[in-house]
C-alpha cells in the first residue's frame, strides 16, 4: 500500500472513531460512574491519541513510534504524551498500580487486563468505547483496536482498572 492510501485509510478510521466517541458520550449509562468531568475529558484525549497510532509496528520492548510498541509501551507512551501521566513497567506492574473498576463504568482511556500468555495481567489495552480497545497486539497486526466481547479477548479478560480520577 502506499504511503497516500495509507494515510487516507488511517485518517478514515480516525475520523470513523473520533465520531464514536462523540456521540458515545451522548449515551446513558446504567450506572454512572462518579469519576470527574475532567477525567472524562483526559480520558478522551488518551483514546484519541491511541487511536492516531493505529497500524504502527508491533515490537517486543518496544516503547514509541520510532521502534514500534508492544502492549505496555504503548500504554506507557499514550499516557505520557496525551496526559503526561507516567506509567511504568510491563502489564502486571500496571494493573497493581491502578484501581479496579466495574466493567459498566468503563469511560475512555481506562485500562484492560487481560490473560493472553498464560498468566495474570500479561497483556493490556486502552478503552475506546463502545466496547472496542485499542493495543499492540502482535508482530504480524501491530497496534490495532479490537472488541472487547470477542470471543478471544471476553476468555481471556481479567478485569479493567483506571489511573484517572
Amino acid at each position: 500500500m502506499n504511503h497516500q492510501a495509507y494515510s487516507r485509510r488511517r485518517w478514515g478510521h480516525l475520523l470513523g472513531c473520533m465520531t464514536m466517541l462523540t456521540f458515545a458520550g451522548c449515551a446513558t449509562r446504567p450506572d454512572p460512574s462518579p469519576r470527574s468531568l475532567n477525567s472524562s475529558r483526559i480520558g478522551s484525549d488518551i483514546a484519541l491519541f491511541a487511536l492516531s497510532l493505529l497500524d504502527m509496528p508491533y515490537v517486543s520492548g518496544g516503547r514509541g513510534p520510532a521502534t514500534g510498541f508492544d502492549c505496555s509501551g504503548l500504554v506507557s507512551h499514550v499516557y505520557l504524551q496525551a496526559a503526561g501521566i507516567q506509567l511504568r513497567g510491563n502489564a502486571a506492574s500496571m494493573a497493581r498500580a491502578a484501581r479496579p473498576i466495574d466493567i459498566v463504568n468503563l469511560q475512555s482511556g481506562d485500562l484492560l487486563f487481560f490473560n493472553t500468555l498464560g498468566y495474570s495481567f500479561s497483556h493490556v489495552g486502552i478503552y475506546v468505547s463502545d466496547g472496542r480497545f485499542v493495543h499492540a497486539s502482535n508482530p504480524r497486526t501491530g497496534v490495532r483496536t479490537d472488541r472487547l466481547d470477542s470471543k478471544y479477548y471476553a476468555a481471556r479478560f481479567e478485569g479493567a482498572k483506571t489511573v484517572l480520577s
